[in-house]
């Protein structure tokens, strides 16, 4: 029997050989292809089509190395009803096993056409801590990888999950934690992506190259990724500025809970082409559904955003900055071209008081809500997350009933088990308030928008704020076509395009308070259809939208959710073709990197028929100035091919409609 206060350790070590025990278990997916065997160990081996993919060994406490028995399902089938996600509802298929260990310890493994997950369950019902959980995976020899590493060297578990990936042979990876989701290239064709899902109460899952032992030494095994988990925090301190909450200092466990429970489930996703990866449904599939019950409430849309361009406005009759005369005038811009919603970013109470409840005193909160309800314009407010946690029955209570329909909720920072626990209970407390939330500064999605679908968007990705203080090196162009592929897979992204400055690679230039994108117009365009956004801004200054009102009309009327989404081209760094329907109307849009691209569209991937088709696309100089575009109006059947140019760092987005 395990005490109250058992320390768990999870001891993952790498097994090179894909030969399976005589007295093993396996699990095969519903098409016969994926296979998962699973021996003493507890070791897993995960193979497609009889080649070995990646091989784990597996144990959950200082007992847990016995297999005593496996049971495994029929193939079980689940239709997936999936509000404000990629589509409507998806299907998934799969075969589990139920493993039983020693030590009052279990594991669930499941056996997709497109993955392998497993995780552990404990049946303690008292205290459990768990020490540590070391899991290596292992790969072939000659794997490549795409990692985007920590950007705090010192602190790797405090930073803000934003980073660009660095394509790299798995043993040249650098020595620096990597958040995921993580990609590698096995040959082949076959790539696997690392993920987790079902994150609750328990750190998240950072990976590093090179193989560990239970104690951390290096065993200088190559083509290995190793987790490692952000400790526990002990004690909590303030940063001045903002009133955001850091850890300094740590236990020597990462974990722990009370009871029976699972653990988050690691994901191992399979792609035998790049165009599978972005539509993934694994993370969304795995996660616990639906706790809020209703979500009619929750309102996708468009958001008119004044932080990126610093509030940088002209031509109006007043002083532009955080003020009640600012926000009246976005909310007028936002009513004219049909926007749900305008955030008030930081600035609108004293963050560097943490003074949440109370507005500057420059800002008429009341009267902009109420402006807004008279336009049909929502209005979001920004705060740093633990701010609003340390308010939040108060806080969510005061300013629903004020009017206000969510939180844009910024600077986590971090993914240790206590802020796993503050992300949920945010969640919670605003879908019972019906509020709904952006997430920034945080880690790539693991379910959560399943779970409390008031959650709508997540940064956790390289956004367009970085080219405020971006260098001429930085290449978004690049990292625009990379990350769909791989970032996506967890779920949606808050991005934040829009921008109206655009330069080409020769001529862009760095600057804070006149922002300008990598790439064409027409690439910042495709973002509203390529990325899987349901609350999504439109970064630039009212005016300059209103300087092209065609352009700006078009943008605002993409849909922010879809009934169906496929990627119909692409290669992870080169280029991304996305195809999504809302009803009868279709929308299809491509980025590429700075490589000058031309495409064959055939229209027959979006069915039988006649079709009325609107083409935004780069035009004939956007290679020297990347603001030029064109619109085309075409009348095309489902047998014609159409021929798209991309300029270099280009996109296009073409609207599909049934005559």
């Amino acid at each position: 029997m395990m005490t109250k206060s058992a320390v768990l350790a999870a001891i993952l070590t790498v097994v090179a050989s894909s030969t399976m025990l005589a007295r093993g278990y396996k699990l095969t997916s519903p098409d016969g292809k994926t296979t998962v065997s699973v021996d003493d160990g507890v070791t897993l081996t995960v193979s497609r089509e009889g080649r070995r993919l990646t091989t784990v060994k597996a144990a959950l406490g200082s007992m847990s190395g016995k297999v005593l028995g496996m049971h495994t399902t029929r193939v079980k089938r689940e239709t997936i009803t999936a509000p404000l996600y990629r589509q409507r509802q998806f299907t998934t298929a799969y075969r589990q096993a139920d493993i039983m260990l020693s030590g009052q310890l279990g594991m669930e493994v499941r056996a997709y056409d497109d993955g392998v997950s497993y995780r552990f369950r404990t049946t303690n019902d008292g205290e459990t801590v768990v020490s540590s959980e070391t899991a290596v995976f292992g790969f072939p020899e000659e794997s490549k990888a795409w990692l985007a590493y920590s950007t705090n060297a010192e602190k790797p578990f405090a930073m803000a999950f934003q980073n660009t990936y660095h394509e790299t042979l798995l043993r040249d990876a650098r020595a620096l934690p990597a958040f995921l989701p993580a990609t590698v290239d096995v040959g082949g064709g076959v790539k696997v992506t690392i993920l987790e899902s079902d994150l609750r109460q328990y750190p998240g899952m950072f990976l590093k190259a090179g193989s560990q032992d239970a104690d951390g030494h290096d065993e200088g095994t190559d083509d290995c990724l190793t987790a490692v988990f952000a400790p526990y925090p002990r004690r909590m301190d303030y940063y001045k500025w903002r009133g955001m909450s850091y850890v300094a200092e740590t236990e020597d466990y990462i974990a722990k809970s009370t009871g029976r429970r699972t653990y988050p489930w690691r994901v191992m996703a399979i792609t035998t082409d790049d165009t599978q990866m972005p539509t993934s449904n694994l993370v969304y599939a795995l996660a616990t559904p639906n706790q809020t019950g209703d979500t009619s409430w929750i309102r996708p849309g468009k958001v008119a955003w004044d932080w990126w361009h610093d509030w940088n406005l002209k031509g109006v009759s007043f002083k532009a900055g955080i003020n009640t005369d600012t926000y009246l005038y976005y909310i007028d811009f936002a009513a004219k071209y049909g926007l749900e919603y305008i955030v008030m970013d930081e600035g609108w109470y004293d963050s560097s008081k943490g003074d949440l409840m109370n507005p500057i005193a420059a800002v008429d909160l009341q009267r902009i809500i109420d402006y807004g309800r008279q336009r049909g314009v929502g209005v979001v407010l920004w705060t740093v997350f633990n701010v609003l946690d340390e308010h939040l029955a108060e806080a969510c209570s005061k300013y629903a009933q004020m009017g206000i329909k969510g939180f844009k909720v910024d600077f986590m920072d971090r993914n240790d088990q206590t802020a796993v626990d503050m992300a949920e209970r945010i969640a919670r407390t605003c879908a019972e308030h019906r509020l709904l939330l952006d997430y920034h500064g945080f880690w790539a999605p693991t379910g959560l928008s399943r779970t409390y679908p008031n959650v709508l968007n997540y940064e956790g990705v390289f956004g367009m704020e970085e080219v405020r203080w971006a260098k001429k090196t930085t290449d978004m162009p690049l990292y625009d076509v990379t990350f769909p592929f791989i970032r996506m897979m967890a779920g949606q992204v808050d991005f934040t395009p829009g921008a109206m400055r655009n330069g080409t690679r020769e001529n862009w230039v760095e600057c804070y308070q006149n922002p300008v994108s990598m790439g064409t117009r027409c690439h910042q365009a495709a973002c509203y259809v390529v990325h899987d956004s349901p609350f999504t801004m439109l970064a630039d200054t009212p005016h300059s939208y209103e300087q092209d009102s065609l352009y700006t009309r078009f943008i605002a009327k993409i849909p922010d959710t879809w009934d169906e989404t496929r990627v119909v081209q692409g290669e992870i760094g080169r280029y991304i073709v996305t195809a999504r329907r809302k009803g009868d109307t279709w929308y299809v849009a491509g980025q590429t990197n700075w490589d000058e691209r031309t495409i064959e569209l055939p229209l027959s991937v979006v069915g039988e028929g006649s079709y009325t088709v609107t083409l935004l696309a780069d035009g004939i100089n956007a290679g020297h100035n990347a603001e030029d575009y064109k619109i085309d109006r075409l009348t095309r059947g489902n047998g014609d091919t159409l021929t798209i140019r991309m300029a270099s760092g280009g996109g296009f987005v073409l609207k599909i409609s049934k005559k």
